[in-house]
């Protein structure tokens, strides 16, 4: 990719995510009657006039929010941190480690172990103190608002925040101090957390890991495990921990599709070299059921005290698309037992769990998956289907993601400040909703993005490779063809009309492509051998068409209607002026 192509993809993704979210208005807060009886929650529901013009984003004034907050930037990381680690929690003698990608540089999070003498174990996800350096309505927070996550595409990250601080001051980079939220949490060994404590720290990070090097220490690999011999048991010990807590979600219910990922390598012009697959290792596991459990544990305190709160919510899956999964399903050997009405998460994970290894496992997990409905931000407290969880919030990312700087901030404001007074329940509580629907629709956005850059760049890749010959599966089936997927993710179109050995309808019951003359059926999951016929970055596009089959697409004649306009231009002789 050209450097002008790369400038116009990041400024468009900011344009876009930016849009329509210019500032931040006056907060109206209007005081309900009755206030004794009731709780706050419940007052504040009970009048929703406390709303007004919580975030006015299309009467705001449009303002250089970015260049604003590049401005307040000197303050921030040079002034502010002054006698603080004075008064938090000293952790910087603590083994504290951070595990990431190779080239992760935003590092928010960071875990502790340790078993106690009864038993349990004492795990501390130490999470970046983003809140402390970026303050409600400053422009640090407008801009990071306005831009609501972090943008990951192929050959560079869009950040919500300057890198100053997204890498800098806030990274919990290794050997130095950084301030922290930390949450601790005492678990059984049967996975249950029985007690906690969320403080402000101070940490000093142990080591900077990576998911390869933790993953081969797991494994075996003795140089490694010589070279970091001062914090090797701790891997294991994590490792114990993360299979326990694993075990318990799988016991109430959680999916788990454990799907591949691809990444699209690049060199240093921006084309695409290649396309790889990403599989989660131990590592990988480990972090995510830190980071759950974490996240778990916040939501559950938060809601029980009944407070003005940001939740990750997700919701049952409509009937309707419950029944074309039911149906397809049943056609590839699953079947589902119960109501469709009243469906438990833990029914669908069965059927995820029993297509591991074999070639339905990656179908049955998209179409569970399009099943399902869109993860989002609410102020209500409403569960996570997927996870079978009643609390869930995301706290874990904040360097990263919006909601989560949202949630640091009521931590500090309801925890470590004690302002528990009506005048700033009812001003987080007017904004609540605002700010949760536009997380969830700049995420929305985000994640659109992101898969367009992606299909662009697996399309340019593929354009090198026309006429080459793979084995895929069929992956989709519509009306007007199917679609493939090879091993890497790469997915393109065999059009209808290039299936050529018969006339071919769509059945959209059991969504088959049947032949009229030979019954000759197409079904997902079905091993085929392509050969790319067609690819275009242009268009993002990718056409196959299978291996034997001649393709019925004519091809391009160019005419040239006048030839005089080929033939050489006589020379006109000018007159010389005088």
């Amino acid at each position: 990719m050209k450097q002008t192509t790369k400038n116009i993809l990041g400024i468009g993704a900011v344009v876009l995510l930016s849009a329509g979210v210019a500032g931040v208005t006056t907060y109206t807060m209007l005081k309900p009657e009755n206030r004794d009886s009731l709780s706050f929650n419940e007052q504040f529901r009970q009048n929703p006039g406390a709303r007004l013009a919580a975030y006015d984003a299309i009467n705001a004034q449009p303002v250089d929010l970015t260049q604003a907050a590049e401005n307040s930037l000197h303050a921030v990381v040079h002034i502010r941190p002054t006698q603080e680690a004075k008064t938090r929690t000293d952790l910087r003698n603590e083994t504290i480690v951070t595990i990431d990608g190779d080239d992760a540089k935003d590092l928010d999070d960071a875990i502790s172990l340790r078993r106690l003498k009864n038993g349990n174990y004492y795990l501390g996800v130490h999470i970046a103190d983003v809140s402390y350096y970026v303050e409600e309505g400053s422009e640090l927070d407008k801009e990071a608002l306005a831009r609501g996550t972090s943008i990951y595409l192929v050959d560079r990250v869009i950040p919500i925040l300057p890198h100053k601080l997204s890498n800098g001051i806030c990274s919990l980079n290794p050997h130095v101090d950084r301030f922290a939220i930390s949450c601790f949490m005492e678990i059984t060994p049967q996975g249950e957390v029985i007690d906690h404590d969320i403080v402000e720290s101070v940490i000093n990070s142990t080591e900077r890991m990576t998911y390869n090097n933790v993953n081969k220490i797991l494994a075996g690999d003795k140089k490694l495990q010589e070279e970091y011999s001062h914090v090797c048991d701790l891997f294991f010990l994590m490792k114990e921990l993360a299979e326990i807590l694993q075990k318990t979600r799988e016991d109430r219910g959680a999916i788990d599709f454990d799907t591949n990922e691809a990444k699209v390598l690049v060199d240093e012009k921006g084309k695409p070299i290649d396309v790889v697959l990403r599989q989660r290792g131990e590592s990988d596991r480990i972090i995510e059921s830190f980071m759950l459990v974490a996240n778990e544990t916040v939501a559950k305190h938060f809601k029980w005290l009944d407070l003005p709160f940001i939740y990750r919510v997700h919701e049952n899956p409509k009937v309707d698309k419950l029944r074309k999964f039911s149906t397809i399903s049943r056609t590839l050997g699953y079947t589902i037992k119960g109501s469709l009405e009243d469906i438990h998460s833990k029914e669908l994970s069965k059927i995820v769990e029993a297509s591991k290894g074999t070639d339905e496992h990656v179908i049955i997990s998209t179409l569970l998956l399009r099943c399902m409905a869109k993860a989002r931000y609410d102020e209500q407290c409403l569960g996570h289907f997927g996870l079978a969880d009643e609390y869930y919030t995301h706290f874990t990312s904040p360097i990263r993601r919006y909601p989560d700087l949202m949630v640091h901030r009521l931590i500090r404001t309801y925890l470590f400040k004690k302002k528990l007074d009506q005048e700033t329940l009812f001003h987080f509580a007017s904004i609540m909703q605002n700010v949760a629907d536009q997380a969830s629709s700049l995420e929305r956005k985000a994640i659109d993005i992101e898969r367009e850059v992606d299909d662009m760049k697996m399309a340019e890749y593929m354009e090198d490779h026309i006429g080459e010959t793979f084995e895929g599966i069929v992956s989709s089936i519509t009306n007007f063809g199917m679609f493939v997927e090879l091993p890497n993710t790469i997915e393109g179109l065999i059009r209808m009309e290039d299936l050529v050995d018969d006339f071919y309808y769509f059945d959209d019951i059991n969504l088959q492509l049947i032949g009229k003359r030979t019954g000759r059926r197409f079904k997902m999951s079905d091993k085929v051998k392509i050969k790319v016929s067609a690819a275009s970055k242009r268009e993002k596009t990718i056409d196959f068409q299978i291996v034997g089959m001649k393709s019925n697409k004519k091809k391009k004649k160019t005419v040239i209607i006048n030839k005089r306009r080929d033939r050489k231009p006589k020379q006109k002789f000018k007159r010389k002026r005088r």
